[in-house]
């Protein structure tokens, strides 16, 4: 249970992007949430209001000021790029403030791969913690900085640990991951690839063998993952349509076993077996469903993941996150 007798202090650097507006929307309406401070990407900026958010929160995003935060905040969420992060966190973890970082800048523990996709970040700061909330609850709820999982990790490692865990797959034959995202996962900022007129109408691969996302997926996995994003013409949401192998001998009864034992208790995870979801079951909520099928004679498995890339890939875990840190039921202002 949560031990502060008075709401806990929050503040968000990079308050007006995707996934910070996000976090805005479900900090205003959380119980034990005091926002103090919602901030921008930079120092420069000039202080407004987001409209989206009239009446749900009034305050004004302001322009970033790490003092602030260091001085005013029990826990700080940084959704800003992974440069940015790389630099913010280390001092407000320094200063006794605790950090959820939204950026992939603390998610790789090994220096090498970590050097190669995120040369920023030149060290992890002790206590650090990969928030996979439902893998990894013990490490959130002491960690003084969480680095929140990348959106597409986030459905393929809740496909795929139940079953690594459980020794059913064939790790030789590696994993393929097809996967379509919807515009908003590329962030704010706008491109040539993100603008209307190129994006309405098609679907394009990008990234491939060449995606950051692929170093935290085989960290937590432990197998060689061939990963294909795709960028497709929604707003939100994402599916991933997962292949691998089983070890010889594993049953049908056996893939349904290893993913009840190790979603009972998770609220947020809803197995669909047979029927496959689809990213509209959970737009705009902090819900993974997943599905599968199964031909057990060519141990071939065929996993479909969906979440909404802004919640449960983004805004929403940080939130389930920060309410294991402080005791709240990981629900709180997520349902």
């Amino acid at each position: 249970m949560n031990t502060y007798s008075s709401p806990v202090r929050v503040g968000i650097a990079g308050a007006t992007g995707f996934a910070g507006q996000e976090l805005v929307t479900l900090l205003a309406r959380h119980p034990g949430v005091r926002l103090v401070a919602a901030m921008s990407s930079s120092p420069d900026s000039a202080a407004r209001p987001l409209p989206r958010l009239a009446r749900l929160w009034d305050g004004q995003v302001e322009p970033l000021n790490t003092q602030r935060l260091a001085g005013e905040t029990d826990l700080t969420f940084l959704a800003v790029p992974e440069n940015a992060a790389a630099e913010l966190a280390p001092p407000l973890v320094e200063k006794g403030v605790r950090v959820i970082d939204l950026s992939g800048a603390f998610r790789i523990r090994d220096f090498g791969q970590r050097s190669r996709w995120y040369p920023a970040t030149k060290q992890l700061p002790e206590g650090a913690a990969y928030g996979l909330t439902e893998f990894f609850k013990d490490d959130v709820r002491e960690a003084r900085l969480v680095a929140n999982p990348g959106c597409y990790p986030t459905a393929a490692l809740l496909s795929l640990l139940p079953l690594s865990r459980a020794g059913l797959l064939d790790a030789d034959a590696g994993v393929v991951i097809d996967a379509k995202s919807g515009i908003s996962g590329a962030g704010r900022a706008p491109s040539d690839r993100t603008h209307f007129s190129e994006n309405h109408g098609s679907v394009a691969a990008y990234g491939v063998l060449n995606h950051r996302h692929v170093a935290e997926m085989e960290q937590e996995l432990g197998a060689m993952v061939t990963f294909v994003p795709h960028l497709v013409p929604l707003d939100r949401g994402i599916l991933e349509t997962i292949y691998v192998r089983t070890k010889p001998g594993i049953t049908a009864e056996q893939i349904g076993d290893a993913y009840q034992t190790a979603y009972a208790t998770e609220h947020f995870i809803r197995l669909t077996g047979d029927a496959l979801p689809e990213i509209k079951h959970v737009a705009y909520t902090n819900f993974c469903d997943i599905g599968w099928r199964f031909d057990a004679p060519s141990r071939r498995l065929v996993v479909v993941s969906v979440i909404d890339n802004l919640v449960k890939g983004a805004a929403g875990q940080a939130l389930q996150n920060f309410n294991v840190a402080f005791g709240f039921d990981e629900k709180t202002g997520l349902l």
